[in-house]
């Protein structure tokens, strides 16, 4: 039973959108009013007030902060190997470990209820997340500091993990044309990001948002080690436009910006804003640049990260990271699984969990300690996922009830102003920028 002042969970999320770009807010209720599953994904915020207050073992380290099963998936390292990884570093700071199991192991829950899939089954997810965690950090313990921080879910492990099938939903490179942004060319023949609403657009006073985000890149500069600011100074900057991205980052400054070092030859980096980690209110995170924060926290916890990843603060005070767009990657297919490929890809992400913890942290041996060999803590994670799941859904049910109270508002689309940018760019048929 949740505890008699559990704070209202909508009020939760309007402290959320404190900040956010309000035209993008109907797009953030929509997207998590399709379903239990999707609110959770956009619910870290009250998940992390419910977490802060549960028994922990009081052994810290750095977490994700957000780790459900979508932000978990496969990407190139700057080697190109193929592994698979953690890839959201959002809300990372320093806290309880238990706190991103736990996220984890529920988001397997809510995945096999959102499946329709038996209750034995999604069980059977969540106790095989569960074990895959505490065996690899039982492992870890007994292996050398360096061989912690080089373990990785290379092609090798996913071999071991997942099926033929699912190798080929969960490491299919990401290079189909239309996953990528449309570009379209100016009168002069320079190139642009070409709008599509309510995904990609740009904003109504475009001159001012390029120089923002011209400035940006040369703070950014700085951030990133020198041979490295030696490639992305072989590239020039061409165009930026705003990006709609996932369900929880909805409504803060996500760009996507492109540059080219000769025709064909492009770079897209995506800038997305760094807000305050949503554990902040109970763990100050101990960092100024929250951009910071997030790049520091993805180099501690990834096996490999992102060749151009870095910060800046922008002139307005808001602060970013950045990252490639797309680097050969990919998540899975979650609608698709059956309970077995659900059941094996949690071993997957509780195998990646620990190693993350492990690496970031060098408190493998005393996590293993807490856990055992036995698995008793396994099965009081399935009780957990269960009761948390439920409670998910009484805060879907608040969400729901919010919008038909016209609490708050959902559309697919937003509320977009106007487009200003006339005749300045055309997309690759010729057709007008902003069509919908």
């Amino acid at each position: 039973m949740p505890p008699e002042d559990r704070p209202d969970p909508v009020a939760l999320l309007e402290q959320d959108d404190v900040g956010r770009l309000p035209e993008l807010l109907p797009i953030r209720y929509f997207r998590m009013l399709q379903s239990p599953f999707t609110f959770y994904r956009g619910a870290a915020s009250i998940m992390a007030c419910d977490l802060q207050g549960t028994p922990n073992s009081g052994i810290q380290t750095r977490i994700c902060g957000d780790a459900h099963l979508l932000n978990f998936g496969a990407f190139g390292t700057p080697e190109r190997r193929f592994v698979f990884d953690v890839n959201d570093f959002d809300e990372t700071t320093v806290g309880a470990w238990e706190w991103d199991i736990k996220r984890l192991a529920t988001s397997f829950e809510i995945a096999g209820r959102f499946l329709k899939l038996r209750g034995a089954d999604a069980r059977d997810a969540v106790l095989t997340c569960a074990r895959s965690y505490r065996e690899r950090m039982l492992a870890f313990a007994e292996e050398h500091v360096l061989d912690v921080w080089y373990a990785r879910v290379d092609e090798d492990v996913i071999a071991d993990l997942v099926s033929a099938a699912e190798q080929r939903s969960i490491a299919a490179q990401q290079s189909d044309v239309h996953l990528w942004p449309s570009v379209g060319t100016r009168p002069d023949g320079s190139l642009v990001v070409a709008d599509k609403p309510p995904k990609v657009f740009h904003p109504p006073d475009s001159d001012a948002y390029e120089e923002l985000v011209r400035t940006l890149f040369r703070a950014y500069e700085r951030s990133i080690v020198p041979e490295r600011r030696a490639v992305f100074e072989r590239f020039t900057f061409a165009d930026a436009a705003y990006k709609v991205v996932g369900v929880g980052s909805v409504g803060t400054r996500c760009s996507i910006a492109l540059f080219t070092a000769a025709p064909g030859d492009m770079l897209w980096l995506q800038v997305k804003e760094a807000r305050a980690s949503v554990y902040e209110r109970y763990v100050p995170s101990g960092y100024a640049n929250h951009g910071e924060r997030v790049v520091i926290g993805q180099h501690l916890l990834q096996t490999a990260s992102d060749l151009f990843l870095g910060w800046a603060n922008a002139a307005d005070g808001h602060a970013f990271y950045v990252r490639q767009l797309r680097d050969m990657k990919t998540s899975p297919n979650i609608e698709e699984m059956s309970a077995g490929e659900l059941k094996r890809y949690a071993s997957a992400c509780g195998w990646a969990l620990a190693r993350a913890h492990a690496k970031a942290s060098g408190k493998a041996a005393q996590i293993a300690g807490y856990l055992g060999r036995g698995d008793a803590f396994d099965r009081s994670l399935v009780r957990f996922a269960d009761a948390y799941a439920d409670q998910n859904e009484s805060d879907y049910q608040a969400l729901v009830a919010a919008r038909a109270d016209g609490r708050i508002v959902a559309a697919a689309n937003g509320a977009f102003p106007e487009p200003q940018r006339g005749d300045k760019a055309k997309n690759g048929a010729g057709s007008k920028i902003f069509e919908s």
